[in-house]
């Protein structure tokens, strides 16, 4: 069974920096294909970026390029979403999700999920 577990969300001002972090536990993370979700109250669940095993490949959604940076250490089993110049409208929960298969942007093609952690960003 497939375990994972965000950490890193809280409270920070706009313009601020957050970094998030997702560590997979009962398999190796090199195993998967990551991305990261949120969403927000009343709205569905969005992309935000996703990267494939061997990190060679990395996807963004237009409203966080340049902003936000993901990143894989496979020996850590730990992906991180670090986000900077946080704006009012990136206040979610975010999720992380695990693929077997190759990496995606839609949310129903991800195998597992983490619990959420909350980002709330003031202006």
């Amino acid at each position: 069974q497939v375990q994972l577990v965000e950490s890193g969300g809280g409270l920070v001002q706009a313009g601020g920096s957050l970094r998030l972090s997702c560590t997979t536990s009962g398999r190796t993370q090199g195993s998967y294909a990551m991305g990261w979700f949120r969403q927000a109250p009343g709205k569905e669940r969005e992309f935000v970026a996703a990267i494939s095993r061997s990190g060679g490949w990395i996807s963004y959604d237009d409203s966080v390029k340049g902003r936000f940076t993901i990143a894989r250490a496979n020996a850590k089993n730990t992906v991180f979403l670090q986000m900077n110049s946080l704006k009012p409208e990136d206040t979610a929960v975010y999720y992380c999700a695990a693929r077997v298969s190759g990496v995606a942007v839609t949310s129903t093609a991800y195998d597992y999920w983490g619990q959420g952690t909350q980002v709330t960003v003031s202006s």
